[in-house]
């Protein structure tokens, strides 16, 4: 029985040490895929924000290692962002304000939506923070977005709805008992309406 027990704890551990190599394996080659698209991605998102009104900012892709291989890999990828000429680069969620945020979230997922073959997109608010020139920009990018996929865009911004083939109001309807949430298409009348009140 002794020896039973020892051939099975030789036999499980020769499968760690198989299952770890195969995971240090697989953790490599997905740390060298992101070192490669690195530059890219960099110079995506720039162009982006530039279209976006932010011709100053200066965005990088951090990776960093791990001793050993987590539930996304061997890397630490953080985000470096300032939307300033002489800007010193910083962790994005410390530096940017929401707009900037916005804008920068817009392009990079603008850049997977090109990437990925993903039938459909939800946008929550990612206009939050922005308005005028800069709403219309944005709109022409979810609209470039939609050539390829669906694309579920929520928003309070008369410029971004403007962009959108079809419509739905959500609102809010009280009866004595209870509040309920509703959704309704809009016709076209009904659509150039809830336009006007959002510019009003």
């Amino acid at each position: 029985a002794v020896s039973s027990n020892e051939e099975e704890i030789q036999r499980l551990m020769k499968l760690k040490d198989q299952k770890k190599a195969e995971i240090e394996g697989l953790a490599n080659r997905l740390s060298a895929k992101r070192q490669s698209v690195v530059a890219e991605i960099e110079s995506r998102v720039l162009q982006q924000l530039l279209q976006l009104g932010m011709p100053n900012s200066k965005f990088k892709v951090e990776i960093s290692p791990l001793s050993s291989p987590g539930n996304s890999g061997i890397d630490v990828v953080s985000f470096l962002f300032t939307a300033n000429k002489n800007g010193v680069l910083c962790e994005i969620s410390k530096v940017a304000s929401g707009g900037e945020m916005s804008r920068v979230m817009l392009a990079i997922k603008a850049l997977i939506a090109k990437s990925k073959a993903l039938p459909t997109i939800i946008f929550d608010e990612i206009d939050a923070g922005v308005s005028g020139e800069i709403a219309e920009r944005m709109g022409i990018i979810l609209k470039e977005i939609s050539a390829d996929m669906q694309v579920i865009n929520i928003t309070h911004l008369p410029q971004i709805a403007a962009k959108g083939d079809h419509h739905f109001l959500v609102y809010k309807q009280d009866s004595e008992s209870e509040t309920t949430t509703r959704l309704k298409l809009l016709t076209k009348s009904e659509r150039i309406e809830e336009i006007a009140k959002m510019l009003s």
